[in-house]
């Protein structure tokens, strides 16, 4: 066939420009692909677009957290329907948080909390309940879990703003009405996974119901004091190093972290009513007139429950007369409120449709072993 022409001028000229713009694709491609950078958004400009903020996003199948975030865990966690969650912080270049006297962190203007709701899911769809799932975003793969919906806190310069994302395909949407996903369970059972709505999250985040101010809940020394398997030290630690966190203070009593039994059980069951009922059981919380104090404080027997009858009696009461019966989880009105799905009975009252039978199981074996006796 003989020898292949040679490389004339106009050639070699093409095969430059050739290799140039392959190099220009792969350093667009790589940049396409670097880490995000998170934009804070005015209230009169909030994206449609979860990635607009780029602080979570997809790149494929794999889900990102931006390196201008801390990803961080709670120590007992907000029961939601067996959903596990991704938690993430942003403050802004060149500030930080402030460890205060009451075991809350003061967190400027620009910051944004991010929380996604994940499940982890069989091949077919369907959703499970459990998980050996260690925290670590990297592990976070479409093809292996199900993203249900990105919360965001923004401290505006007014206070804190609730924007609930939804996600659809390889985004998540503004919702600010929330929605309603029916779900399947792995088990067969359906469920109903509840978006709440820009108004419900102030159900919860509104901690003091006289001032009705939103505020983080679990931005506080006691859920936070823990080590983690994305850092190899203490969070707390690590937020100092990075310079994020002053005046660190180590008086409060860390939570107990959930699952582990080495734990006594008086502070497993305290540490699970904290963070699933203390928003709204405590002297300001929109429950504060039932004198039913549930957060981690120092609160006579009483307020805890103990002999307690409640302030109004209703459906609610389950036909029970005190909220805890010492030794008696079966005739105790906590327990049966977290025993029920009906909603209007079940407690706490948004969040959940499902039954959370370890917190429950923990709740009850700490009733049983109370001693005393109702008069």
């Amino acid at each position: 066939m003989g020898d292949p022409p040679k490389d004339t001028t106009g050639q070699r000229l093409a095969n430059r420009v050739s290799k140039a713009c392959g190099v220009f694709a792969v350093c667009l491609l790589l940049a396409a692909c670097g880490p995000a950078e998170v934009t804070f958004h005015t209230a009169d400009d909030y994206p449609a677009r979860l990635s607009d903020w780029g602080l979570v996003s997809l790149e494929g199948q794999q889900l990102t957290v931006s390196d201008q975030a801390i990803v961080y865990e709670l120590n007992t966690a907000l029961f939601s329907d067996y959903a596990l969650k991704l938690r993430t912080l942003y403050l802004p270049e060149g500030t930080h948080a402030n460890f205060d006297a009451t075991d809350n962190f003061a967190l400027p203007v620009g910051s944004i909390i991010s929380k996604t709701f994940i499940y982890p899911k069989t091949q077919s769809g369907a959703l499970l309940t459990s998980s050996d799932w260690n925290g670590d975003p990297s592990a976070i793969q479409t093809n292996d879990f199900e993203l249900m919906e990105t919360r965001l806190m923004v401290k505006q310069a007014n206070g804190w703003d609730a924007l609930p994302y939804v996600w659809k395909g390889d985004d998540a949407y503004l919702s600010l009405t929330g929605t309603i996903r029916p779900m399947t369970l792995a088990n067969g059972k359906a469920l109903n996974y509840l978006v709440p709505s820009k108004n419900q999250c102030a159900s919860c985040h509104a901690t003091n119901h006289t001032t009705g101010e939103l505020l983080p809940i679990g931005m506080k020394a006691r859920h936070l004091d823990r080590s983690t398997a994305v850092y190899s030290k203490n969070q707390l630690e690590h937020w100092a190093e990075r310079g994020w966190l002053t005046n660190v203070s180590y008086e409060h009593t860390p939570n107990a972290i959930w699952g582990d039994t080495s734990q006594s059980l008086d502070h497993q069951a305290r540490s699970y009513l904290d963070i699933n009922c203390g928003h709204c059981h405590n002297a300001q919380g929109a429950a504060d007139t039932s004198g039913l104090l549930l957060d981690y404080e120092d609160h006579p027997a009483n307020a805890l429950g103990m002999c307690k009858p409640p302030i109004a009696a209703g459906r609610g009461s389950g036909g029970h007369l005190y909220s805890i019966v010492p030794g008696q989880a079966e005739d105790s009105i906590l327990s049966f409120r977290l025993a029920t799905n009906d909603p209007g009975m079940m407690m706490p009252e948004l969040g959940r449709s499902l039954v959370h039978q370890e917190g429950l199981e923990i709740i009850n074996q700490w009733i049983n072993s109370m001693d005393g006796q109702c008069l």
